[in-house]
């Protein structure tokens, strides 16, 4: 990462934090050591943050050109048809790399960003909420938003309603999928709530175990800091749940070397830790976690993905060059570039960001958002109470096929 010397963004000179993918002030996409990752035989590509080569974009394609082209010979009906219309996206695909590779170019940028914290842009300065420009006070803690004669005392922490659901789905034999969801204290005092979801990999049961090790060890690491100490600020929260994923990706490497069987073994890990009215997520893979907040009177739930998928199909998202709902079906969306257990340097995504009464924080595995559309997860979380929600939608997903284990975990923070 270019910060790691300067610890400031290139453009606009901000301050940057251990970890940082984007600066919070400009948001500018830092520079990486390129990650690497086999897509189709030995063929490798080197992945950056914000841009894909157009020699490696064009293996990617032409090795799903491969698998659609054999489903499509073995297959009849429906089956077919799909196969068809894939090799029909695909090469549009072809069309428009073959007028970037006439044009010169060597890559293509990837223009992701974080989404936007709130819908609304005046920030409450206690709880963090969104407020329409020119609002004299706080819609969610009613603290005032200009400035005040006196600083009032700051609103009081949320309570969270949780529930966790696992389901094998369908189709597979074992449920590799570890889910949890509980409060933490220090000693008698309650102090929040730790969300989780790890999806394992690997033959012999070995994913089964890589995501039990990398939950268990998550729990234990963050009992004993905080029981030692809290944290003071944002960044130390953060840096405390960066060290909580390495210590879980260290135990599941140490794990495999011990036993030939679970060479190779991996989970993807995301986390939400809250703490009065903040949360603060590490992720590493393809688990999803999401903010959903409800609507007014009349008004659909809205909700924001935050997380991004370590995956190739993403990548090819993020540029334009598939759909959303092609990538859902796409044959190589379950390729990780990154995740716990590989023998390589691991860097976990984190974030911070303010929590309001009424919000939802949503985290799954790939067996539900490969077959419940982000609108439906939001309907029925806001529609329900969290166990309530939690069954709906792994019964959404069972009645969809259930190709892959499936795990939800659902807390709603409330006054």
């Amino acid at each position: 990462m270019t910060t790691q010397e300067s610890a400031q963004c290139r453009r606009c000179g901000h301050p940057l934090g251990a970890g940082q993918r984007v600066c919070p002030n400009c948001g500018a996409v830092l520079d990486i050591h390129p990650e690497r990752v086999i897509v189709t035989g030995e063929r490798q590509l080197a992945l950056t943050a914000d841009t894909i080569s157009l020699r490696d974009l064009l293996a990617i394609v032409e090795a799903g050109v491969g698998f659609w082209r054999q489903q499509y010979e073995d297959s009849s009906g429906v089956a077919r048809e799909q196969a068809a219309q894939a090799l029909r996206e695909l090469s549009q695909i072809l069309a428009n790399l073959a007028q970037q590779i006439a044009q010169g170019r060597e890559t293509v940028r990837i223009s992701s960003h974080p989404p936007s914290q709130r819908r609304y842009p005046l920030a409450c300065p206690f709880c963090g909420r969104g407020n329409r420009a020119g609002a004299r006070f706080c819609v969610s803690c009613g603290a005032t938003l200009q400035p005040p004669r006196q600083t009032p005392a700051p609103p009081q922490p949320l309570h969270a309603q949780i529930a966790v659901r696992s389901h094998i789905g369908q189709v597979r034999q074992l449920n590799e999928d570890t889910a949890y969801a509980g409060t933490f204290s220090r000693g008698d005092e309650p102090l929040g709530a730790l969300l989780l979801i790890a999806d394992g990999m690997g033959g012999a049961a070995a994913g089964e175990v890589a995501s039990q090790l990398a939950a268990g060890a998550v729990k234990t690491f963050l009992q004993r800091a905080l029981n030692e100490t809290l944290p003071g600020d944002d960044e130390s929260w953060l840096a405390l749940i960066r060290a909580a994923v390495h210590a879980a990706h260290q135990q599941v490497v140490a794990a495999a070397h011990t036993d030939s069987r679970r060479s190779g073994m991996g989970t993807t890990l995301t986390i939400a830790l809250t703490f009065g009215r903040r949360a603060y997520l590490a992720h590493v893979g393809d688990s999803r976690a999401y903010l959903i907040t409800p609507g007014g009177t009349g008004e659909p739930p809205s909700w924001q993905q935050l997380t991004t998928d370590h995956t190739i199909v993403a990548r090819l998202v993020d540029i334009g060059q598939l759909s959303p709902e092609a990538a859902r079906s796409h044959p190589q969306r379950h390729i990780l570039y990154r995740s716990l257990g590989a023998d390589q340097p691991l860097e976990a995504d984190t974030r911070a960001l303010p929590l309001a009464p009424g919000d939802i924080l949503l985290l799954c595995s790939d067996g539900l958002f490969n077959h419940v559309a982000d609108a439906e997860m939001a309907n029925l979380a806001v529609a329900h109470q969290p166990a309530q929600a939690t069954a709906e939608l792994i019964d959404l997903a069972n009645r969809r096929g259930g190709q892959d284990n499936i795990s939800v975990v659902i807390a709603r923070f409330t006054h």
